[in-house]
């Protein structure tokens, strides 16, 4: 038998589709129950689904008066706000493609992803990372003023066309633009009781903030679609306090990277007694973290396995638990290869993931890419770069990154975009950054550079930070006389970790 793990189809998505009116369409029939509750330490600022509905449909009139029209790109330069799901939303209901941005990009990262959209608005937050450009840009406050307009109409028409843009970390360096059609919504369903055990009745925490598209989609647009409660701790909220909130508004379900696991897990937690389990994704979870968790809240952990691609299509559930050490199944609906060339290799072989390019869930294209696009379609499958092995009931087992793309607290991070602005540090000759693991289920990023003497610490800090988002930059700079290299030249970054461990012992 072979790694190609077919779980049915998943049923049609309707035509025509709108993917804001399908997130929202339990607000006609519970406009008083509680959409959003946002968590701060001395209450909570809640949202009826009747109040987000009208915020969003107003905020859409808003942006059409703007000027802007069905089509335009609409770049999201938004805080850890309420702005940020309700603009989201309100670009989507009337055919604007939103792009949603982490708030720690830096300028420089933001022109970027400008030169390769090419917006016809930006939103903007105080304080938030932006070049100045001749783009009309509108702050939170114009935003909010727009929320008691009259309520637009939903565009509806083929699920296929585009409707949001997201980025990623390719493995050239360059950032990516992923578009995703308005049907990346319908196939999300498949995680409700594939992944999250999820109802109408449950109260998901998402540890994340707004403006974080794990928190997006795990934390808002699924709660919603299923007409839950979703709960989204207040800026300023430290993750210690995170158990206190969880007890304090009964969430039943948690959301979280494994690195905020494994920083709750440093003091005593609370009885939890609402709380049913928690998810987790973004990063590989660790078995000590897993056991920990169990032990100390008497509830399991859930792991899925997904990319900006395809968000999330292999987990555990409460439904079907994973085999331990196995990141869990194709979900029902999804069809999921481990392949070699192009062909499933024998069940217990290791290979690629692969996912079917049949799923409503995967992207449309790599926005101006096309070559990118073909070197990730083979076939009829979509290559997800990973590598696993696959066992006779279809769990599957992560074996690692068939490139060298680092892990940094759930983002996914090229080492070519971070050494590309590394080396423009004057004295530097050569850079090369891989993820290692310092402690126990703690992966930082470090750089190994070449120099003909050691540079500067903090100003190497500096320049990352001024050029990198935060969770890109390096958190060590270590100086070397040569970067490890194979027979054709190329940077081992493999080779990178050894070195470290070796300087380790030495101090």
């Amino acid at each position: 038998m072979h790694s190609d793990f077919d779980h049915g189809a998943p049923a049609p998505c309707p035509d025509p589709f709108n993917m804001a009116a399908h997130v929202l369409r339990r607000a006609a029939a519970q406009p008083d129950k509680v959409a959003l509750a946002i968590l701060g330490l001395s209450g909570a600022e809640r949202w009826s689904y009747g109040r987000l509905e009208a915020a969003i449909r107003g905020t859409a009139t808003g942006l059409l008066q703007s000027g802007l029209r069905p089509g335009d790109r609409v770049l999201m330069r938004l805080g850890n706000t309420v702005e940020f799901p309700i603009a989201y939303l309100a670009c989507i209901a009337v055919d604007l493609v939103p792009v949603p941005t982490s708030s720690q990009l830096t300028e420089p990262e933001v022109q970027k992803i400008i030169d390769i959209i090419s917006p016809a608005a930006i939103l903007r937050g105080a304080d938030i990372a932006c070049p100045e450009v001749d783009i009309p840009m509108m702050d939170e406050a114009t935003l909010h003023g727009m929320r008691d307009l009259p309520p637009a109409d939903y565009a509806v028409g083929d699920p296929n066309r585009p409707g949001y843009i997201i980025f990623t970390s390719g493995t050239s360096g360059k950032p990516r633009a992923v578009l995703h059609a308005h049907r990346a919504i319908w196939a999300r369903q498949m995680m409700f009781d594939g992944w999250y055990g999820l109802t109408g009745n449950d109260r998901v925490c998402h540890a994340g903030a707004f403006n974080w598209t794990y928190t997006l989609g795990t934390g808002l647009m699924d709660p919603w679609t299923a007409g839950a409660t979703a709960l989204i701790p207040a800026v300023g909220v430290d993750p210690d306090h995170l158990p206190l909130l969880l007890k304090r508004h009964d969430a039943t379900i948690f959301a979280a990277a494994p690195g905020v696991y494994r920083k709750l897990l440093q003091g005593p937690l609370p009885a939890l007694p609402k709380l049913r389990h928690g998810l987790t994704a973004g990063e590989k979870l660790s078995d000590t973290i897993h056991d920990a968790w169990i032990a100390a809240t008497g509830t399991e952990l859930f792991e899925a396995y997904g990319m900006s691609e395809c968000s999330t299509f292999i987990s555990g559930s409460p439904a079907h638990p994973a085999t331990r050490g196995a990141l869990g199944r194709p979900q029902e609906g999804r069809r999921v290869a481990v392949l070699e060339n192009g062909v499933p290799v024998p069940l217990g072989e290791e290979g690629t993931i692969a996912v079917h390019r049949s799923d409503p869930g995967l992207m449309l294209e790599y926005l101006g890419a096309p070559e990118d696009t073909a070197a990730r379609m083979q076939g009829e499958w979509f290559l997800t770069g990973d590598q696993g092995v696959m066992d006779e009931q279809g769990q599957i087992f992560y074996k690692g990154r068939a490139d060298d793309m680092m892990n940094a607290g759930g983002y996914r991070v090229s080492p070519l975009e971070v050494e590309a602005v590394m080396t423009r540090f004057e004295g530097l000759t050569a850079c090369a950054c891989t993820d290692i693991e310092v402690k126990q289920d703690a992966r930082l990023i470090m750089a190994f550079y070449t120099a003909p003497a050691p540079l500067d610490e903090a100003a190497l800090a500096a320049h990352a930070e001024a050029n990198l988002a935060r969770y890109k930059c390096p958190r060590a700079f270590i100086h070397v006389d040569a970067l490890p290299t194979g027979a054709n030249g190329k940077i081992l970054r493999r080779a990178l970790r050894p070195i470290y461990e070796a300087l380790h012992d030495q101090a």
